[in-house]
């Protein structure tokens, strides 16, 4: 197969999802007014709380068997690795740049945190359907394709809620403590609610082993790990149950199923997540297009990091898991969703923490 069809079924998937960003991007504008901020924050309720969680709880229970998720289980070890890697990154990025403090959690977190859920399930199974597709027989690949960005979805949505929305919810109550120190600066404030995000010693003499064991004790200390059984989370678990356990399984996954009018029904609400998020992000990019408050290097290196510096790092570590046997080298379509987890966008639930830490963006 030659770069020139390679590069045509690559593109052709993205093109799609730029098409519909575009649409959402147009809804928002203020002659047409459909998306203004009030409607897309009740269209990220209904996405976090609804749509997204049966769009897992039906992929996954539909897809992910026992005897399947043993032959993955490197996955999750690898999009740990992508937001292990991508948190250092981001917080070398803050110290470099030196942005706004209300900024700093938002940064690592979107150095951090890329689109391991919506973008493959919409990208992979659209390759597969394109002529010339690498993956092999359409149908086979579209099955496979859907289970396992399903799985990515689910894996990645735990560790978002579990690190990165603590993250930024620790951002937050910062910026809010500095804020109450100013209004009432008459009161004494405890040198102990003044500590930085993830604070680490600013002392040179110490070590940069010393200085992550620090932010780590101090992250488990302040993280907010109820955070963890968000929606997509329980979603998650749900859909694990399901697609693991042979009599539930029996139960409601297959036509001859006696209730698998419940998955179905949830697979239909939760087909309106990919492009109910898509949407949502071309509306966020107005605002963005018509400028923003946030440093130009700041977006270059964010961009630079997520890029650039993760898809090479990436390549690496995935190319080293095969040579040591970890990943099957004969499942093609397995490596190329190890390698596309780290060179994934910001993931667009961060929109939705955001919202939630409203300190964040004031």
């Amino acid at each position: 197969m030659g770069f020139v069809d390679l590069l045509v079924v690559a593109s052709i998937p993205v093109a799609k999802v730029l098409l519909v960003a575009i649409v959402g991007l147009f809804l928002a504008l203020e002659r047409i007014d459909l998306l203004g901020e009030n409607a897309r924050h009740h269209l990220n309720k209904i996405v976090f709380y609804v749509l997204s969680p049966s769009l897992i709880v039906a992929n996954l229970a539909k897809t992910v068997t026992f005897q399947s998720f043993l032959t993955l289980w490197f996955m999750p070890i690898n999009i740990l690795i992508t937001f292990l890697i991508g948190a250092i990154l981001g917080w070398m990025l803050v110290k470099v740049t030196r942005p706004p403090k209300h900024l700093k959690g938002l940064i690592i977190g979107a150095c951090s945190a890329g689109n391991m859920g919506n973008l493959p399930i919409i990208l992979v199974p659209a390759m597969c359907k394109e002529k010339g597709s690498p993956f092999g027989a359409t149908d086979v690949c579209e099955t496979y394709a859907l289970s396992y960005a399903s799985l990515s979805m689910a894996i990645g949505a735990v560790y978002l809620w579990s690190f990165v929305y603590n993250v930024v919810r620790i951002s937050a109550e910062e910026v809010a403590r500095d804020k109450e120190a100013i209004n009432y600066s008459s009161i004494n404030i405890e040198e102990s609610n003044q500590e930085p995000l993830l604070p680490c010693s600013e002392d040179h003499l110490v070590s940069l082993p010393v200085k992550i064991h620090q932010c780590i004790r101090t992250f488990l200390e302040k993280a907010n790990l109820k955070a963890v059984f968000a929606p997509s989370t329980i979603a998650a678990i749900l859909g694990f149950t399901i697609g693991m356990i042979p009599p539930i399984q029996k139960l409601m996954i297959g036509n001859d199923a006696p209730l698998h009018v419940v998955t179905d029904s949830a697979f239909i609400i939760g087909e309106a997540a990919i492009p109910a998020r898509t949407i949502i992000l071309g509306a966020n990019l107005l605002k963005g297009l018509k400028g923003t408050s946030i440093q130009l290097r700041v977006i270059l290196g964010i961009v630079v990091t997520r890029y650039v510096i993760l898809p090479l790092l990436g390549i690496f570590i995935v190319k080293g898991a095969l040579l040591v046997g970890l990943v099957p080298s004969e499942d093609k379509l397995f490596v190329f969703i190890l390698l596309i987890q780290y060179a994934m966008p910001p993931a667009m639930n961060i929109v939705e923490i955001v919202s939630r830490e409203a300190n964040v963006i004031k």
